[in-house]
């Protein structure tokens, strides 16, 4: 028997890190004389891998600027979070929706865009290292909408797609449920809106958190 798994994203689903991504961008366009994008755009390229989202936000740029400004980026988080400013607050509700899930027989995973050491931070810093059965980040696999992360994290978790259910804020989410022929979750309190969330595949779109252990139960 498969066990039912909710996969969560990060950022804009479960932490609210929107600040610190903005400010790390235009520290890094900065560096490099580049003009910083507007923030809205950057929240748009928040679940993809880094190195995708700031092509798709340095448009027709070559291959080097590209990854030098992902470096650049990469070097001021990891500055800024040393330095004890990187502040990515739980939205509210969450510990008590993972309790409700988890005391219900869902097992929990991770499925990010962040590295490998940035969703460490984030669930050490929570106290929630040790609450997720698998943790997939961009630094293993092909940016979000691939389903190479949720595939994974299914083989991990012993689920199968008929019992994995993924929760997201973005249409790279939504799609990439979809490519993994699991339940597209959505939640209208991160970085897409609901239309978008829909039209990527999200099969319903949630709209408190407190709501997410029924409907996944549904």
């Amino acid at each position: 028997m498969s066990n039912k798994l909710a996969l969560f994203d990060c950022d804009g689903t479960m932490v609210d890190s929107q600040a610190n991504i903005c400010a790390s961008m235009d520290q890094a366009f900065t560096k490099h004389g580049l003009v910083p994008p507007d923030h809205h755009l950057v929240r748009r390229i928040v679940g993809l891998s880094l190195i995708e989202a700031v092509s798709q936000l340095l448009p027709g740029e070559d291959a080097e600027l590209v990854a030098a400004v992902t470096q650049s980026y990469k070097d001021g988080f990891f500055e800024m979070r040393q330095a004890g400013g990187v502040h990515e607050p739980l939205y509210e509700g969450l510990l008590e929706t993972l309790e409700e899930l988890e005391a219900s027989g869902w097992v929990l995973g991770v499925a990010t865009g962040k590295s490998d050491r940035g969703l460490q931070h984030v669930l050490e810093t929570h106290g929630l290292l040790d609450r997720f059965v698998t943790l997939q980040t961009a630094d293993r696999h092909p940016s979000k909408p691939h389903p190479a992360m949720v595939e994974l994290a299914m083989a991990e978790a012993g689920a199968a797609p008929e019992t994995t259910a993924m929760i997201g804020d973005t249409s790279f989410d939504m799609a990439m449920a979809v490519n993994a022929s699991v339940r597209p979750v959505g939640v209208d309190w991160g970085y897409h809106d609901e239309h978008e969330l829909i039209e990527a595949g999200a099969e319903i779109v949630v709209a408190n958190m407190a709501d997410l252990h029924g409907i996944l139960n549904r």
